[in-house]
């Protein structure tokens, strides 16, 4: 069985122990685990593409195959020496084409390549474990000799044709300067924890167990509506959880002691002012992978719209107006999603003299975030659902050419951890509708700091897996490793 994950890029979409015991515990506690990579591409080609390369941010090889291999071993050895086990890890790794367009792709899929139930040494009976953690809860090899336990395929069109992210191709350097690239390692990571465990085996869209039998990963994740973990409900309920946006958690002791040292307060926008009328009052807000994060005290500044479309919507995809430019000037811009990068409306109204930056969404559904990188972008900037942005939008109407009486204070809530449950436990990827590969397997949209294990790669992110940064090895130590 070879169960992919898939990781995307959204930068162009726009693109029980007590803590301390446990923060002490991610660093030297491991033994290094062997992992080796099984290149599976045909000469010429991926691994052994021989297209000349320059050394680059630590990576010393001189072909593109070359250096591909090197960030590959070094994503290794940063996995190996977190885990503990007797047996090494084999993984298979290609580079072929995957789903992708000029705007949008997908980076990596991996998983397990086997997976196993009731063997000797299985903590939990009649429970799927994948292939690299079951071996070392065994300690032994249960593959067939010579097999892989994971299976790893990573785009080979990425920033190289036309119709995939041109022009973002995979940076391949070791020491994370990857500017608005694509860091190979940080997707190396990602792939790699699917592959070691950070997956389900059971069908998210219909609830059914693989062969009738649940995966360990099913013991931990829980319903916060029903209140019960997936082991419990019926493959309807489960196929009904993998759609409820912030209605699926994870409940793992390891992760659950470890959210309040790596989640940041949620964010928040009040609206308030003479005019905000029915709008006056809390919103949450997406926020974005560029620009400053929000904290308190809050950035406090009027609200003004930028139109420069037909009908009154404004795009802010070309330097402002003088009559928009005047608006925003010193205010809090107002923009709506769509024709261009969020990072280019950002520098326009930043450009134009605004203080912040609200994108409202174009179509309706959940809130999420805004991606892309600039190191330019000087300003905050957050998202609103459509349906929040067209409520502050309607109060709009009867501002002059510099005052709206409607005022926005973008801070956070030091109530509640954004990605995480009212109870604390770390969010999971459950979007309505379904996306096939990512649902389920990946970690909320909503975490901040961005998390690894989110389902699309974001520019903050490090090479770092653990706390007080990551909370991916504590998800893989709750499920056996």
């Amino acid at each position: 069985m070879n169960t992919a994950n898939r990781l995307v890029s959204r930068a162009a979409a726009a693109a029980l122990l007590c803590c301390a015991s446990l923060a002490a515990g991610w660093g030297a506690a491991f033994a290094a685990v062997p992992i080796v990579i099984v290149v599976a591409d045909g000469p010429g080609e991926g691994f052994n593409d021989p297209t000349p390369a320059a050394p680059v941010g630590g990576n010393t090889g001189t072909t593109l195959g070359e250096q591909r291999l090197i960030a590959f071993t070094y994503a290794a050895k940063l996995w190996g020496s977190r885990l503990n086990s007797s047996v090494p890890i084999r993984i298979r790794a290609a580079f072929d084409p995957l789903p992708c367009s000029a705007n949008s792709g997908v980076l990596g899929a991996a998983g397990a390549w086997d997976i196993f139930a009731d063997f000797p040494g299985a903590p939990k009976a009649n429970t799927w474990y994948p292939a690299a953690l079951a071996n070392k809860l065994r300690g032994a090899d249960l593959s067939a000799p010579g097999d892989p336990h994971i299976g790893a395929t990573f785009n080979s069109r990425l920033g190289l044709a036309a119709d995939c992210l041109p022009g973002g191709g995979f940076y391949l350097g070791l020491d994370g300067n990857f500017g608005s690239a694509t860091d190979f390692v940080t997707v190396l990571l990602h792939e790699i924890a699917h592959g070691l465990g950070f997956q389900t085996f059971t069908d998210e869209a219909n609830g059914q167990y693989y062969a009738g039998v649940p995966s360990i990963w099913d013991h931990y994740l829980l319903d916060n509506r029903l209140g019960h973990e997936w082991v419990e409900l019926t493959p309807a309920q489960r196929a009904a959880s993998a759609i409820s946006n912030d209605g699926l958690a994870w409940n793992g002791p390891f992760v659950t002691a470890a959210v309040p040292d790596v989640l940041d307060p949620v964010s928040r926008l009040t609206v308030a002012g003479p005019a905000a009328g029915p709008a006056a009052r809390d919103y949450e807000v997406g926020d974005a992978s560029f620009g400053p994060p929000l904290a308190n005290p809050p950035l406090t500044g009027q609200v003004m719209p930028v139109a420069d479309q037909p009908d009154g919507r404004g795009l802010a995809c070309e330097p402002l107006s003088p009559q928009n430019g005047l608006a925003v000037n010193g205010n809090v811009a107002l923009v709506d999603r769509g024709a261009c990068a969020f990072v280019v409306k950002a520098l326009n109204v930043q450009n134009a003299g605004a203080i912040a930056m609200i994108v409202v969404d174009n179509v309706a559904g959940p809130l999420t975030g805004l991606g892309g990188a600039d190191p330019a972008v000087a300003i905050p900037a957050v998202r609103l659902t459509q349906e929040d942005g067209n409520a502050i939008r309607a109060q709009l109407q009867r501002r002059s050419r510099t005052q709206s009486g409607v005022t926005a204070s973008l801070g956070v809530n030091p109530l509640k951890l954004a990605g995480a449950d009212p109870e604390r436990r770390m969010l999971m990827y459950a979007p309505d509708p379904l996306q096939p590969g990512s649902s389920v397997s990946h970690y909320s949209t909503a975490a901040k700091p961005n998390q690894l294990m989110e389902p699309a790669i974001s520019g903050d992110l490090s090479h770092e897996v653990a706390p007080p940064r990551d909370l991916t090895l504590p998800l893989l130590k709750d499920i056996g490793w």
